[in-house]
């Protein structure tokens, strides 16, 4: 059985009334890309979020490598998110810097490399997600959405992180290229030797990225297994959820 590198033990979180995460219990092993699945509004980012110390809980623990963050502050968290990088679900690029200092920025901000060093390690991380030095000065008014994510991947990895968290990453992408981040995903987490979490409410992404899936329901992980396991669970709520995106919409009806 592999390591646990993240862990969440009894974690619950509520935003007003609204309870989202009810004392959940969550492992990820390091070097898998487990995949966490739910419907709308089921705390599948505030769960990611709870990963990186981004939320905090009102209850329950949450360990990176045998340690618990959730009680650190904004400076000691600084290390973890170096050590657990996250690709927001909008990129969240700077609008007015060039693709090349966007994915410096964390470098000048927290190592000591040389601008030599620097300048070599953007184009490296670049190149991890199938982008050319042509980018570099571009900024990202003018480029694709499917290029800004992959921006945003390079700016991710390029502190050599363990972890990298996901929220949504091919929400408002053509299936074309969709699929090319999902092949992204895969590549890096095995090129890079990391650990990967990816939260999507797009089963095709899913089951082509997991190793494992985790299903939220009611603020509750009600399934914990591989693909296949999740394909025969008898989850009724799982069920549900891949027998709708198998079957897909209805024909609209000739008039």
């Amino acid at each position: 059985m592999r390591d646990v590198v993240v862990e969440l033990r009894g974690v619950s979180k509520a935003f007003g009334d609204k309870v989202v995460l009810d004392a959940v219990d969550l492992s990820v092993q390091r070097g898998e890309v487990l995949v966490i699945l739910g419907g709308s509004g089921s705390g599948k980012s505030v769960s990611l979020r709870h990963m990186n110390g981004l939320t905090h809980p009102d209850s329950g623990d949450v360990f990176v490598d045998g340690a618990e963050i959730s009680r650190l502050g904004e400076e000691e968290l600084v290390p973890v998110r170096k050590k657990v990088g996250m690709l927001f679900q909008m990129g969240a690029l700077f609008d007015s810097m060039s693709v090349f200092e966007n994915v410096a920025f964390a470098l000048w901000e927290h190592t000591k490399m040389t601008d030599g060093e620097v300048a070599a390690r953007v184009t490296e991380v670049l190149g991890f997600v199938n982008l050319g030095p042509e980018v570099q000065p571009l900024l990202p008014s003018s480029l694709s959405g499917g290029m800004k994510k992959r921006v945003s991947l390079a700016r991710t990895i390029a502190l050599k992180p363990d972890v990298l968290l996901y929220d949504e990453p091919t929400t408002g992408l053509d299936p074309v290229t969709a699929m090319t981040i999902n092949r992204l995903i895969v590549d890096l987490n095995s090129r890079l030797a990391t650990t990967s979490v990816v939260v999507t409410h797009d089963i095709a992404s899913a089951l082509f990225v997991a190793d494992r899936i985790a299903f939220l329901e009611k603020g509750r992980f009600v399934f914990a297994g591989t693909p296949g396991e999740a394909r025969r669970s008898e989850v009724a709520a799982l069920r549900a959820f891949l027998a709708a995106e198998e079957s897909g919409p209805e024909e609209k009806s000739a008039p």
